[in-house]
């Protein structure tokens, strides 16, 4: 499956794409279908959602938080629930801090325990809105190891980002500007698309970004 980036500056419209993914905002012309449906704002289990703001709750622990949205996500047996909490915390390296609660741990780490949570149900798409925000390199590298291993399986990601680092990582981009896709590709196509075959990303980037102006 593919990791698709939405890319832009603060400001032009990647949460509100995300959102228009989750069905919570609607948008103002056009039609999004996600699954082949119009997107719903009821919780699907289809889909994992790491918003940019925590959704924890603070006072439960690592795995009574990864279990409750497991719990919402529609994984109702016991037993199956039990060992997809359990495969979700491992995959991201909190099993030692499992009984932990949320208050107890380092930013780096809440994020890696939403990542959990978005992940616990096995979702076909995963949505990201700027997971990587905010960290150290190390969890930052951390982070892309997780989402290239996802990748590989039936995910497919889409995540939110203003940074090259991220961009780089990526199978596919859409640059975004005032809430506009700007232009769409692989890194090749895009870096090919500014007519210098030594352009950069962030060189295709500032290209773009340029030509919406004209």
């Amino acid at each position: 499956m593919k990791i698709i980036l939405i890319m832009g500056l603060p400001g032009a419209g990647k949460t509100t794409f995300i959102r228009m993914l989750l069905g919570l905002v609607r948008p103002q012309s056009g039609n999004i279908l996600v699954h082949g449906k119009v997107p719903s704002s009821s919780i699907s289990n289809q889909i994992g959602y790491m918003p940019q703001l925590s959704s924890l709750y603070q006072e439960l622990s690592v795995r009574e938080n990864v279990d409750f949205f497991a719990r919402m996500y529609g994984v109702s047996n016991r037993v199956d629930r039990s060992q997809a909490v359990e495969d979700a915390i491992k995959f991201v390296d909190l099993w030692d801090r499992r009984n932990d609660s949320i208050l107890k741990l380092s930013g780096g780490m809440k994020q890696r325990t939403s990542l959990a949570v978005a992940i616990v149900h096995s979702p076909t798409l995963l949505l990201l809105d700027e997971p990587t925000i905010g960290l150290d390199p190390d969890i930052r590298a951390n982070f892309w190891q997780r989402f290239g291993e996802m990748s590989k399986s039936k995910s497919t990601i889409v995540l939110s980002s203003h940074t090259m680092d991220d961009a780089v990582r990526c199978h596919r981009l859409a640059f975004l500007r005032d809430g506009q896709v700007i232009a769409l590709g692989t890194p090749m196509e895009l870096r090919t698309a500014t007519g210098n075959p030594d352009s950069s990303l962030e060189d295709a980037f500032l290209y773009f970004i340029g030509r919406a102006d004209t």
